[in-house]
């Protein structure tokens, strides 16, 4: 593993009472391709100490509904199978965050813990380190190129964070090592002592029926876990990635692979998704890797190192301006955001969208860049606007609550981009209209797969 993914949160205290090398996964959620899981298992077998990995369960998630925790907990199922398989201890526990690992942490030699982006996430990590008695070191394997190696500052677009990516993805595309053989016993002590006042679950059917989260939601197609990510990516590598370059804006040609929710909860591994896709080559492949690493990463660049990431005034300046210069500008139509949810405007490709979005957990890609335009152009003011689409992007997007959605929203706003022709509304902010999409494929066909004949 290259040095550059580890970073020592905490290196004193040394714990001696400690009985085991604690993994916190978080992010993470997986044992294929994971960094973190491999660095904490090479330490507990250079001190002959069992791993124990912990999952700390909360239902309390900000905008996690029942969609968000039934295909996480489906995913941990398998994950639980495949540690245990292996000789290693999985704990799960009901509990507000982070506390149910602090309570593991009790009895650690070592925590290792994955790399959150979000505010949110550093915070609990801050908690960790303040908490732990023994050393807390944190591994960076949710993205190929660490953020902090690829580039030390807010990158303003793609073009200036590419060229280091590129430099670097070859170093950190083939720096990960496979599991090795957990050295020590399975760790099997009871934890009822130390766990007391929380809740240890196994995740499973059971488990996502005793939740006490928003049920507004329903669940979609979507199965979690690595193995359904895995031969879901294959059987779209053999069918479509060659063409992806071209097909890929057709959201009609299913040509995009589907791997953000797996992503996202860190199901499947960027870089093995990245290194599988480079072993065909060709346009699609370089294409397709364009959008998993650079401008998967700018999202994380973004909300890494801009505290205001989820908030309006995250738009560069120019953006600002133009917006606010033009906020009075007429606008055709107005939308409440009941009517916005409830996919009730004038226009079937937006309704579309947004039903695609609420049937399946998904929205196709260069439909998602049409729906926050429109969001944009039919709200009563920009910063509406903006409020609305992060709401119903976190609340129906399997992927939501992710860096790549705040960018994507942010981008719909001028964030990335650069100015373009004046027009009314829109300012200097690019523009996307009907007309535009039907150049580029077979709008009434996508329309007629989400709202069916009857909205012509």
């Amino acid at each position: 593993m290259h040095q550059n993914r580890l970073h020592w949160l905490k290196k004193e205290p040394i714990n001696a009472r400690g009985e085991y090398v604690l993994y916190w996964m978080n992010v993470d959620q997986r044992v294929q391709d994971n960094p973190a899981l491999v660095w904490a298992l090479e330490k507990a077998n250079e001190k002959h100490l069992p791993l124990v990995v912990g999952f700390n369960l909360w239902e309390k998630y900000p905008e996690a509904n029942l969609r968000h925790f039934a295909f996480m907990i489906e995913g941990l199922v398998e994950t639980q199978h495949e540690l245990e398989s292996r000789g290693i201890r999985f704990v799960m526990i009901r509990a507000p965050m982070p506390q149910g690992i602090l309570r593991l942490a009790q009895l650690a030699r070592l925590v290792v813990c994955d790399r959150g982006y979000l505010p949110m996430q550093r915070a609990w990590r801050a908690e960790l380190v303040r908490e732990a008695p023994c050393p807390v070191a944190e591994i960076e394997g949710h993205v190929v190129v660490p953020v902090a190696t690829a580039y030390p500052k807010e990158a303003y677009s793609a073009a200036v964070l590419r060229p280091a990516l590129e430099k670097l993805m070859p170093i950190f595309l083939h720096d990960e090592d496979p599991l090795p053989p957990a050295a020590a016993p399975f760790y099997s002590r009871d934890f009822a002592e130390l766990l007391e006042g929380f809740e240890p679950v196994v995740p499973g059917p059971e488990l996502t029926d005793s939740l006490a989260v928003d049920r507004s939601v329903g669940l979609t197609a979507f199965r979690g876990g690595y193995t359904a990510a895995w031969n879901s990516f294959e059987e779209w590598r053999e069918r479509h990635l060659a063409h992806y370059d071209t097909q890929r804006n057709d959201p009609n040609a299913r040509a995009q692979s589907g791997m953000s929710p797996y992503l996202h909860f860190g199901q499947i591994s960027a870089r093995r998704l990245a290194l599988a896709a480079l072993e065909r080559g060709g346009e699609g492949a370089a294409a397709f890797v364009e959008e998993l690493v650079v401008r998967r990463e700018l999202s994380m660049n973004f909300v890494w190192y801009n505290p205001a990431f989820d908030r309006y005034d995250a738009l560069p300046e120019w953006c600002l301006k133009t917006l606010h210069q033009h906020r009075n500008d007429p606008r055709e139509y107005v939308y409440s955001l009941a009517e916005w949810e409830e996919a009730r405007t004038h226009d079937p490709a937006w309704n579309a969208c947004q039903l695609e979005m609420v049937r399946t957990g998904k929205m196709h890609g260069y439909m998602r860049m049409y729906w926050g335009k429109k969001l944009l152009e039919w709200s009563p003011s920009p910063e509406l606007a903006w409020s609305w689409a992060l709401y119903l992007n976190n609340k129906y997007e399997l992927d939501g609550r992710d860096p790549n959605g705040y960018a994507g929203v942010a981008w719909c706003f001028g964030k990335h981009d650069r100015p373009w022709t004046e027009r009314g509304v829109y300012g200097t902010i690019r523009y996307m209209n009907y007309n535009g999409l039907k150049r580029k494929f077979d709008i009434e066909k996508y329309i007629d797969t989400y709202c069916g004949s009857t909205l012509f």
